[in-house]
């Protein structure tokens, strides 16, 4: 006789779980930062490197405190008052003998954004003259937010080679991978008006360039010469005046968005339990 068929054991049947899967748009505009010039970016970083030696702008950490952080804390079961019996009293260290870590001329340091998170926040703030990036910074999505940036708020930007190599080391830091110089500067003054023209102009499609003084004079005063015909003109003739404006613009190319799909795991390659350990047969 066939035996009868038996119940699964305890464990053996596993639900399976939904594959989850993220749908994002990949942007199909290419986007990168325009090439600098090789004098251009030699003279960008020596006139830099001399600035910030002759400033004697650094940052100075001080070791005993990073050595303190390292130091294990007392546990709370024992007294405080036969710590402090066997210490004895703590004499004070002369004024002048410790060196606080910092920035040395702290008004020199306001007038720069030093960090990526710290130049993107200067420029939505609409406070900066002068973005230079790092080349070296990997992934190059850490500083691509910076174009958009940059040319809609009209500051000049370019990446520069070899930037946190040659700067970071002159300041007392370990990278610098963007620099940004504020509008209220004073000390880098003459600096950012020698590197501004430069700089080679950002591309982004959907805005337009960074535009000259004489450029948006004519651009303002067009606008106002348009504005003053269409309030002189009647309703009919109105209408046929904004059909002629739209045809005379430029047409704007537009792209189809490409949908991704983001599997985290294809293969469906299971973890082990952590309560379970596997035995070596």
């Amino acid at each position: 006789m066939a035996a009868a068929p038996q119940a699964p054991g305890r464990g053996s049947v596993r639900k399976t779980r939904p594959l989850t899967v993220k749908t994002s748009l990949n942007n199909p505009y290419a986007i990168c930062w325009s090439a600098l010039e090789r004098e251009h970016m030699h003279f960008i970083l020596q006139t830099l490197e001399d600035r910030f030696k002759s400033l004697g702008l650094r940052k100075i950490e001080d070791k005993k405190k990073k050595r303190k952080q390292f130091l294990k804390k007392p546990s709370p079961d024992r007294c405080g008052t036969e710590v402090e019996k066997s210490e004895g009293p703590r004499e004070k260290p002369p004024e002048g003998s410790e060196q606080g870590s910092g920035w040395t001329p702290v008004d020199v340091r306001k007038q720069l954004a030093i960090g990526i998170n710290e130049v993107t926040r200067a420029l939505e703030r609409n406070g900066l003259l002068l973005v230079l990036v790092c080349r070296s910074a990997k992934p190059a999505i850490l500083t691509s937010h910076l174009i958009q940036l940059s040319l809609s708020r009209a500051v000049p930007a370019c990446q520069v080679p070899r930037l946190s190599e040659r700067l970071a080391p002159v300041i007392g830091l370990k990278c610098v991978l963007a620099l940004g110089f504020k509008k209220t500067t004073t000390a880098f003054d003459a600096e950012v008006r020698a590197i501004i023209p430069r700089v080679p102009s950002l591309h982004v499609p959907w805005l337009h360039g960074r535009p000259e003084d004489s450029g948006a004079s004519l651009d303002t005063a067009s606008s106002e010469s348009r504005d003053r015909e269409i309030l002189d003109t009647s309703f009919e003739d109105l209408s046929k005046q904004k059909r002629k404006l739209v045809g005379s613009q430029q047409a704007v190319v537009l792209q189809p968005l490409k949908i991704k799909k983001l599997i985290p795991n294809p293969n469906k390659i299971r973890k082990p339990p952590k309560g379970k350990k596997t035995t070596s047969k």
